[in-house]
């Protein structure tokens, strides 16, 4: 969840943060060690309404794209931010483009000046920038995160298209379940009135059921909804999320599945950090964002091993942050040298494994959800008619 974090830190001032966090404690101690002093934390609370009290975002792949363009083509690093600037529509994304400009014609370097807008620009991108500057390759180093981040943006749409199809499955199961329910059934409790005790006992059950909708149908419509509002704002709280992440972390195929999905965002983002030239410790640091507690606290205990001459790939199994590829790569990487290629190699091996894993669960999962819904409006409806089947046998 995203959190606003205000605070200093010397030779910046007061400035703005956004971080990834899983609570606003979690927050406040991802600011402390980058070295900031906090001053407050907002955000992570609350029912937000689409389109309402959300500032747009900033289309900082497409404006990494274009810049490497224009880069590409010759022009300069401000005159490639003044063409952007110039035909952006956005008056928001047009403001932070200004100050970028302000900055840059100020002197600051390019980092320094991408750290003015932290809403904007994460620290991922601001490191890769700053990295650059020492080598003079930005346009390689851009290059290297609009690769990293396409490749994320394909592993997030795989995971969301596969969720689409489940989502409409439960939400036209969930609709034909409560018009059985609050229409169909009260309409039949009518016909079997006279009947009394000579029902099913479960048939009898659904009956009262359809006359306490009838009697207190409006009652029931808002509580329905109420209902389903507390629920939706218990889910948005941090502490449910957690507490749900660490239930599905709990389940064995689905906790491993969610620590590889981890390793490989931890391991891709890392492998392009050292790739742009950032040493191995400060990378550490920048991407225990992208890992839930339990394995920050590994990470943390990784980051000193190394510090104390440990080698990266004795770390990391030390500390339960490898699988058996990712373990047999990095020893590979330590004796080439080319220990950033290796380790986007281990994401792009676990990512067509999440992949195929996805694809199978899939499969597998939308037939047997089809099958539950249709056992339980087919319940309804056989225990709606069970009464009339009942009363022709005995008719017979």
């Amino acid at each position: 969840m995203r959190y606003r974090v205000k605070a200093m830190k010397s030779g910046e001032g007061v400035i703005s943060l956004e971080l990834d966090a899983r609570d606003a404690a979690d927050a406040q101690t991802q600011a402390v060690g980058k070295g900031y002093a906090v001053l407050s934390v907002q955000g992570g609370g609350g029912l937000t309404l689409p389109g309402l009290g959300r500032r747009a975002k900033f289309p900082l792949l497409l404006f990494t794209q274009e810049l490497l363009a224009l880069l590409r083509s010759g022009i300069s690093l401000v005159e490639a931010i003044e063409t952007l600037a110039e035909k952006e529509s956005k008056a928001e994304t047009r403001g932070v483009l200004q100050r970028l400009l302000a900055a840059l014609y100020e002197g600051k370097p390019f980092s320094a000046s991408l750290q003015l807008a932290p809403q904007a620009f994460p620290e991922l991108y601001i490191a890769t920038v700053r990295a650059s500057e020492r080598t003079g390759d930005l346009p390689e180093s851009l290059e290297r995160y609009v690769a990293y981040q396409s490749q994320l943006d394909v592993v997030r749409k795989k995971l969301v298209s596969a969720s689409i199809y489940p989502a409409i499955l439960i939400g036209v199961g969930g609709i034909v379940t409560m018009f059985l329910l609050g229409y169909v059934v009260p309409r039949f409790s009518h016909v079997y009135e006279d009947m009394g005790e000579d029902i099913p006992f479960v048939s009898r059950l659904l009956m009262q059921w359809g006359k306490f909708i009838e009697a207190n149908g409006l009652m029931a419509g808002l509580g329905f909804v109420v209902g389903v509002g507390v629920l939706v704002w218990w889910v948005s709280q941090p502490g449910t999320r957690a507490s749900l992440f660490r239930l599905v972390r709990a389940i064995p195929a689905m906790g491993e599945r969610v620590r590889v999905y981890q390793l490989t965002r931890f391991y891709r983002t890392l492998g392009m950090l050292l790739a742009g030239g950032i040493s191995i410790v400060p990378a550490l640091s920048m991407v225990a964002g992208l890992l839930d507690s339990e394995l920050r606290v590994r990470l943390e205990n990784a980051s000193r091993m190394i510090r104390e001459g440990q080698s990266i790939s004795m770390a990391m199994e030390t500390c339960a942050l490898t699988t058996p590829v990712s373990l047999r790569l990095l020893r590979v990487g330590e004796r080439s040298g080319q220990m950033g290629e290796m380790m986007e190699r281990i994401a792009a091996f676990h990512d067509e494994e999440l992949a195929r894993w996805v694809d199978t669960f899939t499969k597998t999962f939308e037939p047997l959800l089809m099958a539950f819904i249709g056992i339980v409006i087919g319940g309804i409806v056989v225990l709606m008619y069970l009464p009339i089947f009942e009363l022709a046998g005995s008719i017979q």
